[in-house]
């Protein structure tokens, strides 16, 4: 189980790394999730034996015994016949598989669709490099989840609005070159009377900085 468990941990390491870091980046992040699921799965389905020969050499090295594998198991006081489940298939399944399955849940408890649209949505609209992460189609689809805010007229007008706006922040206006987070975008915005032309797009920004999404996977 110790060595099950560092395996597994140190292969989100990474993710769990990325999402601690104040000045997160949410894409590497969610690159991290996709790279954590893809080596979890990799582990199922073709690292048993190695996980296998690393205890194996563990307990030899020091003076481990080693049941048989392929012998009968079943725990204390419990009814289950002797033939019923093998060492082997006891470890494989009923651990090693429900391990990673448990592992595979959880990533997708806190990562779900909505939850993953939002945070690439946010990340679209952060003004670090030059709106360098701006993806005008992952923004649409953050203003959709705010169907009291955006209705099918609003959205059409946030899709022009976005055209013209994401033109001019990476213009000639100097205000907007070295920002250092969506936090401080609103800011600049009211202070050059810019909300005023991009309403919906200044709204929208507004709407990402309370929701509590960011800080949900880090606790």
């Amino acid at each position: 189980m110790l060595h099950l468990m560092w395996k597994v941990l140190m292969m989100t390491n990474e993710l769990n790394f990325s999402l601690q870091r104040m000045d997160q980046d949410i894409v590497n992040a969610m690159g991290f999730l996709a790279l954590t699921k893809q080596r979890l799965q990799n582990m199922r389905d073709n690292e048993f034996k190695s996980l296998m020969d690393d205890v194996s050499s563990f307990c030899d090295k020091y003076d481990i015994v080693i049941p048989e594998m392929d012998a009968s198991y079943f725990p204390e006081k419990s009814k289950r016949k002797a033939l019923d489940v093998t060492y082997s298939h006891h470890l494989r399944v009923e651990i090693f598989y429900v391990v990673i399955d448990l592992h595979f849940q959880e990533l997708n408890n806190r990562f779900d669709i909505v939850s993953t649209d939002l945070l690439l949505g946010m990340t679209s609209l952060n003004p670090v490099n030059s709106f360098g992460s701006f993806d005008k189609g992952k923004i649409m689809r953050l203003a959709e989840y705010y169907m009291n805010e955006f209705d099918n007229n609003k959205l059409r007008d946030l899709s022009f609005q976005l055209n013209s706006f994401i033109v001019y922040v990476r213009g000639s206006d100097k205000k907007f070159f070295n920002l250092k987070g969506i936090s401080e975008l609103p800011k600049v915005l009211v202070k050059s009377d810019l909300h005023q032309i991009w309403p919906l797009v200044y709204l929208l920004i507004k709407l990402t900085l309370i929701l509590p999404v960011a800080t949900a996977f880090v606790e």
